[in-house]
């Protein structure tokens, strides 16, 4: 890691932080507003479609990194690498742009239709599709042409679609992406794929400089576009660093949210249900998703019995943290 390729990071954090405050203003102009839905009074008063920001900060980034590759570093792997990672951005851009147009659309009307959503992420992995990204062999089966046309497409499909699950929370969405990439930069660099390390390191530092704006109170919203691009992103970086493995094993959390979403038939929110004092209560009698578990077992061990939205976030945080450092036991050590 030469302070060279850390610039990059601390460019994409920089980027992202002069840029969100830009967002807000123009989002507040244009009526690109969402309520706050776990706060007693539900005003339509932060921006939306914040995502975007970090999306731009990263890519900033990430052009530097390859940018450095070419000019000075003049790695005799740099060209396979560039190629690689333009694939990655490719994939990138589109799955946020879908996400964009999700939002625009409006997510209380519906948003993109489902099956035009799973169309458009699916289309979405072309990019890596042709570069024949990863390794065809995953968990001891070897797939052949099919792990290209169909395993990859299918991978970021449903990482793009599990990640949006999990949200609703102030911060939430923000800081499972800052918790999940780091690990994954951590992972892939310690199997020899430090530049995914770079690129997934210039990410976080967008998201955490967004992170500034989007914790609780957030003065800005995420959207599926950054949603979308984070959930694309673990895809991305675990298929081209052979770690679909263990990035697997993070999404534990993600595959326990897509149960009790199921159970739900999809259609209960993730939202609490927000008292004058701004502590929350169960929304429904039963449990829909880790949000509503989280709730209930707040509600349980607190003295207080009293549970704020920070508190929701936190438990699920700690929950992920669990996961991944049960992760690098399994799969590292």
């Amino acid at each position: 890691m030469e302070p060279l390729i850390l610039m990059t990071i601390f460019i994409s954090f920089f980027c992202t932080y002069l840029i969100v405050p830009f967002w807000i203003r123009k989002a507040k102009q244009i009526g690109l507003v969402w309520e706050d839905m776990n706060k007693p009074k539900r005003e339509k008063n932060v921006a939306g479609s914040g995502g975007i920001t970090v999306v731009m900060g990263a890519m900033i980034g990430i052009f530097l990194y390859i940018a450095l590759q070419t000019f000075y570093f003049k790695s005799a792997t740099g060209s396979t690498i560039s190629i690689k990672i333009f694939a990655m951005i490719s994939t990138l851009l589109l799955v946020s742009g879908i996400g964009l147009i999700d939002d625009l659309f409006g997510w209380k009307k519906g948003g993109l239709s489902k099956r035009s959503r799973l169309i458009l992420i699916f289309v979405s992995a072309i990019p890596l599709v042709v570069i024949n990204a990863g390794q065809s062999t995953v968990l001891g089966i070897h797939f052949g042409i099919i792990y290209p046309l169909l395993i990859i497409p299918l991978g970021i499909l449903g990482a793009t679609t599990v990640f949006n699950f999990l949200a609703g929370f102030n911060g939430l969405e923000t800081s499972q992406g800052i918790i999940m990439l780091s690990a994954l930069a951590i992972a892939t660099y310690v199997t020899g794929n430090s530049w995914l390390s770079v690129v997934a390191l210039c990410i976080v530092a967008s998201l955490i400089a967004f992170y500034i704006f989007n914790v609780n109170p957030a003065k800005i919203f995420p959207g599926d576009v950054l949603t979308y691009t984070i959930g694309a992103s673990i895809a991305v970086i675990a298929i081209l660093g052979d770690s679909e493995k263990i990035a697997l094993f993070f999404f534990i959390p993600y595959f326990i949210e897509m149960v009790l979403k199921l159970r739900g038939k999809l259609k209960k929110q993730s939202f609490g249900k927000p008292n004058r004092d701004g502590t929350l209560e169960m929304p429904y009698d039963k449990i829909y998703g880790l949000e509503h578990l989280a709730i209930f077992l707040l509600k349980k061990i607190k003295p207080s019995k009293k549970v704020y939205e920070n508190d929701v976030v936190y438990l699920i945080n700690g929950f992920q943290l669990v996961v991944i450092i049960l992760g690098f036991v399994i799969f590292i050590l």
